[in-house]
C-alpha cells in the first residue's frame, strides 16, 4: 500500500511539471513566410515546442502555467549561424596556444562562446571545424549538462598535406610529423574516404573540407586549390552514403569549382569567386555562405601590429574588400545565401551584425532574416527550427523594435528560449 501511495504521488509530480505551460503575450510576431506581422498574439508553449498561437493576449488556464509578457516587443524565430566556431576566440596568443593549452581548456572557452552566442538569439548554428570539443559540446549540451546553441558539429576539418585544415603548419619540422587522416589530412582519395569515415565514427553531422587555402593558417597562399577534383568527389560521395552534408572552405575561384562540380552543399567565404563558378553554383543548388563579419574583422586586426603572424597579414588584408564585392554579385545574380559568420573569427556573440553588412551588400532586411532562419532550417533538413508555427520547436527570441525600421535592434535581443527554456529575459 505504502509504495502504491509513493508510485500515485511521483506520478502526480510527473503529471504537473510535464502539462506546466508558458503563454507568451506577443505585441507582434514577424511571420518570416509571409512577410507580414501577426499582432497581439499568445505563443502557447509546451515542453520543446509551440502547441498553439491564439489570438489576442490570452491568459493561461492552469494554475501552474506561467505568463511571459511580450506584448510591446517584436518575435521572431531564433536565428541559425550556419559557420562558427565555437572553441576559438579572435587574440595575439591564438596561435602560441596551440602549444600550450589542454583539450580541457578549450572546452571551457568553447562552453563560454557556446553561452554567448545563445544569448545573442542564435539558438542553433553549425559548428565548422574544431579539435573534437565542438561534437562533446554538442552532446553536453544535448543532455542538459550545459547550456548552448543547438550544434551541428563537423568535427574536425579536413585538409591535405600543408593545407588550410593541416593542424601542423608552422610547426617546426621535428613536430610536424606526418598527420594523417585520424587527424584530418588526406593525400589521395583513400585517405580522403578513411578520413569522412572517421568524422562518422566521432560522431560528426557533417563534413568541412578545405579545397583551398585560408587567411589565418600559418602558409604563403590563402587562394590555391589543395584538393584534387577526384579527392572532392570520393569525400562527397562517401558523405552521402552516410548522410552528412559537405561544406567547403574556398577562398580561390579553382578550388571552388572543384568543390561545385563534386557535389557540396556550401560554399563558405567564396572570396574570389568568378561568374564562371556562380553559374555553375546556380546550376548545381549550391549555397553561398559569405561570412562577411568575419571578412571585416580579420582586415581589421590584421592592420594591428603583431596580431597576427607576418604571412598572415598580407591575405587579411586583402580578403575582407573582395568578399564584400563578390557578395554584392552574388546576390544580385540570385545565388541560393545562407546566414553564415565564421564567429571565433571575431568574437562569439556578435553573429547579428552580419545583417548589416548583408544589407550594405543589397540584401533588404527581410531577405537576411530569411537567410538566418527558413533558408538556414531547410538547408539543415530540419523543419523545426527557424520558424515560428504550431508543432516547431520553441526556440523564440525578442526585440525591443520592429526590424524593419531598425535592423540594428537585432543586434540587442533582449529575450530568448531555446526548445521551451528560457535563458534570457530582459523584457522588464
Amino acid at each position: 500500500m505504502r509504495k502504491n501511495i509513493l508510485l500515485l504521488f511521483f506520478l502526480s509530480i510527473s503529471v504537473f511539471v510535464y502539462s506546466q505551460k508558458k503563454y507568451l503575450q506577443c505585441g507582434q510576431i514577424l511571420d518570416i513566410e509571409n512577410e507580414k506581422f501577426l499582432l497581439e498574439k499568445t505563443i502557447v508553449v509546451a515542453n520543446d515546442s509551440i502547441a498553439d498561437i491564439l489570438d489576442g493576449f490570452i491568459d493561461p488556464v492552469a494554475e501552474n502555467d506561467t505568463i511571459i509578457d511580450l506584448r510591446t516587443k517584436t518575435i521572431l524565430p531564433g536565428f541559425i549561424d550556419m559557420h562558427v566556431h565555437l572553441e576559438n576566440s579572435p587574440s595575439k596568443k591564438s596561435y602560441i596556444e596551440r602549444f600550450t593549452w589542454n583539450e580541457s581548456d578549450i572546452a571551457f572557452r568553447a562552453y563560454k562562446n557556446g553561452k554567448k552566442t545563445l544569448l545573442a538569439g542564435f539558438t542553433t548554428v553549425r559548428d565548422l571545424g574544431g579539435t573534437g570539443v565542438n561534437t562533446s559540446l554538442r552532446n553536453a549540451i544535448n543532455n542538459g549538462t550545459v547550456e548552448g546553441p543547438r550544434i551541428y558539429s563537423a568535427g574536425k576539418a579536413i585538409g591535405s598535406t600543408g593545407g588550410h585544415a593541416d593542424p601542423t603548419n608552422g610547426f617546426k619540422k621535428s613536430l610536424q610529423g606526418d598527420p594523417g587522416p585520424k587527424e584530418g589530412v588526406v593525400n589521395g582519395p583513400t585517405d580522403a574516404r578513411k578520413a569522412v569515415r572517421q568524422r562518422y565514427k566521432e560522431g560528426a553531422d557533417l563534413i568541412k573540407v578545405t579545397a583551398t587555402g585560408g587567411v589565418l593558417s600559418l602558409a604563403k597562399s590563402g587562394t590555391n586549390p589543395q584538393f584534387t577534383l577526384e579527392e572532392l568527389k570520393t569525400i562527397v560521395k562517401t558523405a552521402d552514403d552516410y548522410k552528412m552534408m559537405v561544406a567547403a572552405h574556398a577562398h580561390g575561384d579553382e578550388g571552388m569549382q572543384r568543390a561545385v562540380l563534386a557535389g557540396v552543399k556550401t560554399i563558405e567565404h567564396a572570396t574570389f569567386m568568378s561568374d564562371t563558378t556562380m553559374i555553375l553554383m546556380k546550376a548545381k543548388g549550391t549555397y553561398l555562405v559569405p561570412t562577411l563579419t568575419a571578412a571585416v574583422a580579420v582586415t581589421e586586426y590584421a592592420k594591428q601590429d603583431g596580431f597576427y603572424p607576418d604571412v598572415v597579414v598580407p591575405k587579411a588584408l586583402n580578403v575582407g574588400p573582395q568578399i564584400k564585392r563578390t557578395f554584392e554579385l552574388a546576390h544580385r545574380r540570385n545565388l541560393n545565401i545562407a546566414f553564415g559568420t565564421d564567429a571565433g573569427v571575431f568574437p562569439h556573440g556578435e553573429n547579428a551584425k552580419e545583417f548589416q553588412l548583408m544589407i550594405d551588400g543589397g540584401m533588404t532586411i527581410m531577405e537576411a532574416i530569411k537567410c538566418a532562419t527558413i533558408i538556414n532550417a531547410n538547408l539543415l533538413g530540419n523543419p523545426k527550427i527557424g520558424r515560428i508555427e504550431k508543432g516547431a520547436f520553441a526556440d523564440i527570441i525578442a526585440v525591443d523594435e520592429n526590424p524593419m525600421l531598425n535592423n540594428k535592434t537585432l543586434e540587442n535581443v533582449i529575450f530568448v528560449m531555446k526548445n521551451g527554456e528560457i535563458y534570457k529575459n530582459e523584457s522588464k
